[in-house]
């Protein structure tokens, strides 16, 4: 009984001084990567560009055990001019965790779609380039200013709902999907919001599995290209025992209502998935690296289903297929090279890509 109570006495004291012996920290982190593109389409000239893709820095500061502050900078194309490259600032949020079952966000953040969009930095995945299924279907970097609540449920579960700006429906296409819809945060009109849920299978070691609904509403009587937006992904990665296997499948429904001629905004449905998978046989070769050779393969239309049909869902149909060699010296730095067949729409134009890169995070 008397050990019992010392034990509730001092859980008690810890909890109740646990902020008076903390003391406040910021951090600072990064990633970046070098590409070197070779594009040799079918028809017309061929392309060689070197390019500082990203740079990026994390800022993060905590006050308190449970308050703290994280930031992403980024600078894109090695400078900003003319309307050349990109300085945005994709995260930069108060959060408050409770626990690790739930914490609240707030201020510019990324909603859970798919696997690339929050963990994004290059040594975390194969090819050289983000796969072209998370430009086209499922866009990356997806952020803009809003509320978040996740949180991880007993080693199990993860979660996160998101309440964010909403796109901005004028952008959407048939050629791009809702890409160059995002708002980015800057001025971001509230005619429509964007709620997303998110929910992972974290219980095997390795495995992450689950999927994710977004839905952009229109607000009131406010007037908008499309009423509704739904973004629906499912999604599967391994990376154990030397292996690497990642698998997502995406689609995005749209629906004008009475508010607009179909024959002007005829855009139905965007579908695309992919799959990559690779081994280290660098187990074989090396103490500590890892040499990943690995296979990949992707389909996506951003006009899959319109309202004209024919021709129309052929025009923005992309197949690729890659091959490529990994090398990671250690965990944080890569050292890419792949190999890209794609063929386009209906007549399956033909581009082969070479592309190489340098990656990096800290």
């Amino acid at each position: 009984m008397l050990k019992t109570l010392v034990i509730s006495l001092i859980l008690l004291t810890t909890s109740l001084f646990a902020d008076e012996f903390f003391e406040e920290t910021t951090k600072i982190g990064g990633y970046g990567e070098l590409h070197i593109n070779h594009k040799n389409p079918e028809k017309g000239d061929a392309s060689n560009v070197a390019d500082f893709h990203r740079f990026v820095t994390f800022i993060s500061h905590n006050w308190t055990e449970k308050w703290s502050f994280n930031s992403e900078l980024e600078l894109e194309h090695n400078f900003v001019k003319g309307g050349e490259g990109e300085l945005e600032l994709e995260q930069a949020y108060v959060s408050y965790k409770m626990s690790d079952s739930f914490e609240f966000q707030a201020g510019v953040l990324l909603p859970r779609v798919g696997l690339i969009n929050e963990g994004h930095e290059p040594p975390l995945f194969l090819s050289s380039e983000r796969a072209s299924y998370n430009k086209s279907i499922i866009p990356t970097t997806w952020f803009g200013n809003g509320f978040a609540i996740l949180g991880n449920i007993n080693n199990m579960l993860d979660y996160k709902v998101t309440l964010m700006e909403g796109l901005d429906t004028t952008k959407v296409s048939a050629k791009d999907g809702i890409r160059k819809a995002r708002q980015k945060g800057y001025k971001s009109s509230l005619n429509t919001v964007l709620l997303n849920f998110a929910i992972d299978y974290t219980g095997f070691e390795g495995l992450r599995a689950g999927a994710s609904f977004s839905r952009n509403q229109k607000i009131g009587n406010l007037d908008e290209v499309f009423d509704g937006i739904n973004v629906m992904e499912a999604h599967v990665k391994y990376t154990k025992h030397d292996v690497y296997f990642v698998t997502e499948f995406g689609m995005i429904t749209y629906s004008t209502g009475d508010a607009h001629d179909k024959a002007t905004h005829d855009l139905e449905a965007s579908m695309g998935y992919y799959a990559e998978v690779g081994y280290n046989v660098g187990k074989f070769l090396f103490k500590e690296a890892k040499l990943f050779p690995w296979v990949s393969f992707s389909q996506y239309n951003t006009a899959s289903s319109t309202d004209a049909g024919g021709d129309s869902e052929e025009e923005n149909k992309k197949t690729e297929i890659a091959v490529g060699l990994t090398f990671l010296p250690i965990s944080s730095i890569s050292f890419k090279l792949d190999f890209t067949m794609q063929t386009k729409g209906k007549d399956d134009f033909k581009t082969n890509m070479i592309n190489g890169a340098v990656g990096f995070m800290f």
